[in-house]
């Protein structure tokens, strides 16, 4: 049976602030912004979550839209739901909003990351998603493809792309596609510990 979404539970997941509608990319294009960082995956379960899309967040993407979904701090063990949780998240979503969705920029992603989505992505995200996916290193190629006075970034966002001035970068700009994974220059070990510092 379902969870029901009870007006406490929208009001929880409404103040985590995970999820917001608002600006349009450089195509004119409504953005979905997701902040991976606030979604608390030891709390929430699919169907509560679930269920708050469908009455807050699908109904507003009767468009074609993009999504910007900012990776910035996100630990394995605090914000990654599981593989199960994702793909049931996934096969909830109306076929419509799925054919509305035509891009995916996924900000600062880890070598984690980028390993997961290599392995599991065409498997987690059928028809056609796994393809709209760009990945954005940085901040200002954002700013390539949305409108940077229409999107809020958080401070901790800002201040993590201004560190990553003073790294070596496995990326520079965005990618479309996930076989680069596995070509990307050789990093030194520093960085490798800092893109991964949340796995253990």
């Amino acid at each position: 049976m379902e969870e029901e979404l009870s007006p406490e539970q929208e009001k929880q997941i409404k103040k985590l602030r995970m999820f917001k509608i608002k600006g349009r990319d450089k195509r004119g294009r409504k953005i979905l912004r997701i902040i991976g960082k606030y979604f608390p995956a030891r709390d929430l379960s699919v169907d509560v979550l679930n269920r708050y899309l469908e009455k807050k967040i699908f109904p507003k993407l009767e468009r074609p839209f993009a999504v910007v979904y900012i990776h910035t701090e996100v630990c394995k063990s605090d914000n990654f739901p599981g593989i199960s949780f994702l793909r049931s998240i996934y096969d909830s979503i109306p076929v419509t909003v799925k054919q509305n969705l035509e891009t995916v920029y996924f900000v600062h992603p880890d070598l984690q990351s980028r390993i997961f989505l290599a392995t599991f992505g065409r498997f987690i995200f059928t028809g056609g998603l796994y393809g709209k996916l760009k990945y954005v290193s940085r901040l200002d190629y954002l700013w390539d493809h949305v409108r940077r006075n229409e999107m809020e970034i958080p401070e901790f966002v800002r201040d993590h792309d201004e560190d990553l001035e003073y790294r070596p970068m496995m990326d520079y700009g965005m990618e479309s596609d996930h076989p680069r994974v596995y070509g990307e220059p050789a990093v030194d070990s520093s960085v490798g510990m800092y893109s991964t510092r949340c796995i253990s």
